[in-house]
């Protein structure tokens, strides 16, 4: 059984995006990335990004200067950590933009 790449960047809003990349085989995910990002001022940010580099599922909380918070998620299981990170950006981008322009605006 081969290797499969999943990439696809999708709009959430008018300067808002959901970018997705996942490897699996079968029905197992190897590795993944989603992420929101925001665009102000004709640039993309990096607003909060999920994955699993560094060889554990986490989620990275960015600033507009490139400062990283990162979070470990409970569940390992790389399947379910991928549903669960689709999941939240896709319901609460709103919430992670308000946060992200706030820092901005200070």
């Amino acid at each position: 059984m081969s290797e499969k790449n999943v990439e696809y960047v999708i709009r959430i809003g008018l300067t808002d995006r959901y970018r997705h990349n996942h490897t699996q085989k079968g029905g197992k995910i190897l590795q993944f990335s989603v992420q929101y990002e925001t665009n102000i001022k004709d640039k993309w940010y990096a607003v909060v990004r999920y994955d699993c580099s560094h060889g554990f599922a986490h989620r990275d909380l960015l600033d507009i200067n490139g400062n990283v918070l990162k979070t470990p998620l409970f569940n390992q299981d790389f399947n379910e950590a991928l549903t669960f990170a689709e999941s939240d950006l896709k319901i609460n981008w709103k919430y992670y933009k308000k946060h992200f322009m706030e820092e901005n605006d200070e």
